[in-house]
């Protein structure tokens, strides 16, 4: 295995050469790829209707049609899965990648092509590992095996030549069947619909491999990681993989994880990376272990735009590209891909880092924030306030959700937190007070909307009882997959919920 740990990190690290080409020419590798888009699709339905072939730069597209949504394109993506070819995108399209997202119980399903699959998914999934490589030039993960904490997969029965399953589960279906080789567990269990037999079975079976590295979110990542504490009787996972050495994580922030996952992979020498991998596409990679940041891949077959999110809802707000975006300014993502998306507002936000090369950090979500009185509280001003009211508390969070509440009379408004506790906090009132006083100093609108208590008043945290969210998700039918906690919310639909079991609870 030595021998073939060896030979596929030599080709792996080839592929850092084109990376660097396109972080050297950011601009010229995306009006090309968006060239490229263009003419591919412009005898499908959606090219002819908006004339694809007279398109001849960037500026022409952006002019050429509205900015679109998923209830916008949601018509054309229905008509594919029915079977209707050549409607977004020429190829044939028969799988779709379901997003149950995180502020609506309906699903979307996001066209999956083969381009897509190759040039994007699989492609970042190469350089994931190509960028680990290169980072660590004494890397063993391929003399072992990877854990892929899948989704679920279901076969579409509108069509019988259509699928649809979370994203992770349509790419575990269309591996290469030497993948099959390098993976843990058996794709019969990774692709299990019931989350919880599917977590009891998945630790049986992967406990007398040689795990070398795990791909998951971190809140299943965690479950799937105690219980196989619980079966083996071991203090910690390394006692279990001893050469267990890297961690691939998405979805969420990791930092109000981090400290669970240095209990549970006691390594100074453990490599943690971080992914932007969603149904739509795969936008960034962690290039670099001590930075907070991804880089922006470029050449994935997606054209991105960026709109400044004090235009957000202005249906005539001019997007940007990637040479007009600045530093440190929240942006929503706009993406035309070679899945048959176009100008398509995927409801992320990020702020760039760094522009040469193009690193970005993820925000939050543009319909997941707090703006009831003004304050335009986004997740990230929450992640940074819980992680520094933990910091001086010596408190640990495992989930946490919040929505404005408000007061009759004309009284001013709030915040109420419902936060599930690893390890509680010395003091609940110092760590609401650490919260609030965090919140005023990053967040201007916020500070002054809590300025004597006129428009907010102090936060009101709640503690949640083991197993609130896990049990709400599960009530939910949302265990496992892409699946996750809904941060901020600017109505109480969420928490009123959460509210209820925890008192039917009592």
């Amino acid at each position: 295995m030595t021998i073939i740990n060896n030979i596929a990190s030599w080709i792996m690290k080839k592929r850092i050469h084109q990376i660097e080409l396109f972080m050297k020419y950011p601009f010229e590798v995306q009006e090309e790829w968006l060239m490229n888009l263009v003419t591919t699709a412009k005898d499908t339905e959606w090219g002819k209707r908006n004339n694809f072939r007279s398109i001849e730069n960037s500026a022409t597209f952006k002019q050429r049609f509205p900015i679109q949504n998923y209830d916008s394109t949601k018509g054309h993506i229905e008509r594919m899965m029915m079977g209707e070819k050549n409607i977004l995108w020429p190829s044939n399209v028969t799988w779709f990648a379901k997003s149950s997202g995180t502020t609506s119980d309906k699903s979307k399903f996001i066209p999956v092509s083969e381009e897509s699959l190759e040039e994007c998914h699989f492609k970042g999934g190469k350089d994931m590992l190509a960028i680990y490589c290169n980072n660590q030039p004494d890397a063993k993960i391929f003399t072992g095996k990877s854990l892929v904490m899948g989704g679920s997969h279901q076969v579409n029965q509108l069509n019988d030549e259509s699928y649809y399953g979370d994203l992770s589960a349509v790419l575990i279906q269309n591996l290469p069947f030497w993948a099959e080789f390098y993976r843990t567990p058996d794709i019969s269990i990774a692709l299990m619909d019931e989350w919880e037999a599917k977590i009891e079975m998945m630790a049986h079976a992967t406990i007398a491999e040689d795990v070398t590295n795990i791909t998951g979110v971190p809140t299943w990542t965690l479950i799937l990681a105690k219980r196989i504490l619980e079966i083996t009787g071991k203090d910690h996972l390394l006692e279990v993989w001893p050469n267990l050495e890297l961690y691939i994580h998405g979805a969420v922030n990791f930092n109000p994880y981090r400290e669970q996952f240095k209990k549970l992979i006691p390594s100074n020498d453990m490599y943690y990376l971080e992914t932007y991998n969603a149904s739509e596409g795969f936008f960034g990679i962690q290039d670099q272990s001590d930075k907070n940041e991804m880089l922006l891949m470029l050449d994935y077959g997606i054209y991105y735009e960026f709109l400044p999110m004090e235009d957000y809802g202005n249906p005539y707000a001019r997007t940007l590209d990637l040479s007009e975006v600045e530093l440190n300014k929240n942006y929503a993502i706009i993406i035309s891909t070679n899945g048959g998306l176009w100008r398509y507002m995927i409801g992320d936000t990020v702020k760039f880092t760094n522009l040469n090369p193009f690193r970005i950090q993820i925000t939050g979500r543009t319909k997941h924030f707090i703006n009831a009185f003004g304050e335009e509280l986004i997740i990230e001003n929450a992640e940074q306030a819980l992680s520094a009211a933990c910091r001086h508390t010596n408190a640990v969070i495992k989930e946490y959700t919040a929505a404005p509440i408000y007061f009759s009379d004309g009284d001013a408004g709030g915040h109420e937190w419902i936060i599930e506790f690893e390890k509680h906090p010395d003091s609940l009132d110092h760590f609401s007070e650490l919260l609030d006083n965090h919140l005023k100093c990053i967040n201007s609108d916020y500070e002054a909307k809590r300025h004597k208590d006129m428009a907010l008043r102090f936060p009101i945290v709640y503690v949640a009882p083991e197993g609130t969210f896990y049990t709400w998700l599960k009530s939910k039918g949302k265990l496992g997959g892409q699946h996750k906690v809904p941060r901020l919310a600017n109505d109480r639909t969420y928490i009123e919920q959460i509210m209820g079991m925890m008192k039917e609870a009592v």
